[in-house]
């Protein structure tokens, strides 16, 4: 019985090559169901363009007619971004006013960047400094407290005062945070009091102030 149960070399010989190409065919057919070459339809995009670049937030400022220019960038670069103007005198740089004389001095702060500005402040120096203007000078010491101060927008007045409570203020919101490419115009007028007598002669009184855009 042990023999009738054995199977023949013969048959083994027989059998083995077509064991052998069935697994041959399976694993072709393996490999191309795994390149896709039998799957279905398909369809893609590439995006070969995804970019993001930040904008520049850039300062210009100008007299009345455009003579004179600043930029936020004068002091170094976009990196730096802040400089300051001494060649533009918003109040006026004149050294003889008379009692109820005033001095109005237009100038533009302009957007030169390509980002909008989201804030637009004026923050007065903290001190209001007095100091000769010739060499005949009265003996009073509180010039500016003399000077009066109106700065105004187009119809809006931005500050009302006088020099010594300019000074020291707190940073003053602009109506205007200029997009880019956009101007704001700005008169600064400045008054000697009229009630000024001999002793404000021959005196000036500064104040520093700074501009700023943040976006």
């Amino acid at each position: 019985m042990s023999n009738q149960l054995r199977t023949s070399p013969l048959k083994r010989i027989r059998f083995a090559p077509v064991a052998l190409l069935a697994g041959i065919f399976a694993a072709v057919l393996l490999s191309l169901s795994l390149t896709g070459t039998l799957s279905g339809f398909a369809a893609s995009i590439t995006n070969s363009s995804n970019t993001a670049a930040s904008g520049t937030l850039i300062m210009q400022e100008q007299n009345a007619n455009a003579s004179v220019t600043c930029l936020s960038t004068d002091g170094g670069s976009v990196s730096t971004n802040a400089a300051t103007c001494s060649t533009i005198n918003k109040f006026g740089g004149s050294t003889t006013m008379t009692p109820g004389n005033t001095v109005n001095t237009p100038i533009t702060i302009k957007n030169t960047g390509t980002a909008a500005a989201s804030t637009f402040t004026l923050t007065p120096g903290t001190t209001c400094t007095q100091s000769a203007n010739g060499t005949s000078n009265g003996t009073a010491t509180d010039l500016c407290a003399k000077m009066n101060l109106v700065v105004t927008s187009g119809s809006t007045t931005v500050f009302s005062g006088t020099l010594a409570s300019f000074k020291g203020g707190a940073a003053i919101t602009l109506p205007t945070a200029p997009a880019a490419g956009a101007s704001v115009p700005f008169n600064f007028a400045v008054t000697l009091d009229s009630s000024a007598g001999n002793t404000y002669q021959g005196l000036a009184a500064s104040v520093p102030m700074t501009w700023t855009f943040t976006a």
